[in-house]
């Protein structure tokens, strides 16, 4: 195995699944380190110049898709190769978009393992290949919009359907699915945010 020369950057907002990725990812022999979002993530490549980013989407304060929207733009980072993963945004669409701005892999969570390390050999040994040419700012809001808007109708849907659920279930049962509301009311809540940013920023245009 060819270990890279910077490391793997593991951008991830919960805890436990990025420390098993780095676990894991450490295990084989790559050098790690993790930001916990893009904004976090960007501060770490100015430091340490990573040879591939493996990132979440759905994150707070900056998520995937602006973070490779921003190294995309940048001349300095335009070539670091970025694979996503991702539980909330697996449609085509979203997966077109993530293409578009430039991601070389798309994976779903939860991961297997034996198909992430090989997307990481693939990738590590193929580099970033012809990349897309960076969207304009306009047409990556647009579409940052459009999966906004599309992922939180689907959370809306997820909520409605586990408060109908839990009403009519049995106490023992209630707390499983308890806790199933409160993660999609928060992956609800963090979209909305996301969603009136993004609407204040297309005003400008």
């Amino acid at each position: 195995m060819n270990i890279p020369q910077g490391p793997i950057l593991i951008v991830e907002d919960i805890s436990q699944i990025r420390t098993l990725l780095e676990i894991t990812l450490r295990f084989k022999g790559y050098p790690v380190e993790s930001a916990k979002n893009g904004e976090d993530a960007l501060e770490k490549i100015k430091a340490n110049r990573p040879t591939l980013i493996i990132s979440d989407i759905l994150m707070p304060k900056m998520d995937g898709f602006a973070l490779v929207y921003h190294l995309r733009k940048d001349p300095e980072t335009r070539d670091i190769p970025v694979v996503f993963l991702s539980a909330t945004y697996v449609t085509k669409e979203d997966r077109d978009f993530a293409l578009s701005l430039g991601a070389l892999r798309f994976l779903e969570k939860p991961v297997d393992t034996a198909d992430l390390f090989l997307t990481i050999g693939e990738v590590l040994t193929e580099g970033p290949g012809s990349l897309p040419l960076p969207l304009g700012e306009k047409e990556f809001y647009q579409g940052y919009r459009d999966r906004l808007e599309s992922k939180l109708h689907q959370k809306n849907q997820q909520v409605a359907r586990t408060e109908r659920l839990l009403s009519s279930l049995p106490g023992p049962q209630q707390p499983a699915f308890q806790s199933l509301l409160e993660e999609a009311q928060g992956h609800r809540d963090q979209i909305n945010v996301e969603l009136e940013e993004i609407l204040q920023v297309l005003k400008k245009f």
